[in-house]
């Protein structure tokens, strides 16, 4: 089971992982999506959200941009980061990651 998080802003993709109005977290099981909901951080100090990634389980992380200085945070908690993504919908985004494009 994997929980994938998107940043979004104005129903698309964030251009950068912490600046966004909420994330659209999706829980998938192999190439069946099992949930989605919406979250927004408490804190959203950019060196918060890799923690605040960890504890909400997240496997995998879809963005456009990251800050350089919490890249490695994200790597010592053992989340996935997909970066450079193009700036479309979350349920494109998400058909496209579940079908390895």
């Amino acid at each position: 089971m994997k929980r994938i998080a998107i940043p979004i802003v104005k129903g698309k993709l964030s251009e950068h992982f912490g600046q966004c109005n909420h994330y659209e977290l999706f829980e998938v099981d192999g190439k069946v999506i099992k949930s989605n909901e919406l979250t927004v951080p408490i804190n959203k100090d950019v060196e918060y959200l890799p923690i605040w990634a960890y504890e909400q389980g997240i496997t995998d992380i879809i963005t456009y941009r990251v800050d350089k200085r919490i890249i490695s945070l994200f790597a010592a908690n053992k989340i996935n980061l997909f970066v450079g993504i193009s700036i479309e919908s979350p349920e494109f985004l998400i058909e496209s990651y579940l079908n390895g494009t």
